[in-house]
């Protein structure tokens, strides 16, 4: 049975992990100049290293390094709007960043959580 933002190809992710990524750590996984690409959403920190559109470069590299929430949330891409803050965003912006979760955790690997995050559910 196919559920919701099912992936085209089967992905086989190892179980989550919930190992406290500083800040810092975060901010340097921002997949320029080879190295990892990480995405946080809610305080969950997704491996996207794989996926070119979070490389230098791509598409999406301005959420790499970062927690995204607020800027998935609004579908935006303006570095302003990379922020964990999602809590004020109106009950539409709430739900396509609650669809954003489920699409990433149907993708990428959970590597572990942010230190200290205060946006998680």
């Amino acid at each position: 049975m196919s559920g919701k933002f099912e992936p085209k190809v089967p992905v086989n992710l190892d179980p989550p992990k919930d190992e406290p990524i500083s800040l810092e750590e975060l901010a340097k996984a921002d997949g320029a100049e080879g190295h990892k690409a990480y995405v946080a959403i809610k305080g969950k920190v997704y491996d996207v290293t794989g996926n070119k559109a979070y490389q230098e470069g791509g598409s999406y590299h301005v959420f790499a390094g970062n927690d995204a929430s607020r800027a998935l949330a609004k579908t935006s891409t303006k570095p302003e709007d990379v922020k964990p803050e999602w809590r004020d965003l109106n009950d539409k912006e709430k739900g396509v960043l609650n669809d954003w979760v489920i699409f990433f955790s149907k993708r990428y690997n959970v590597v572990g959580v942010v230190e200290g995050a205060t946006n998680t559910e």
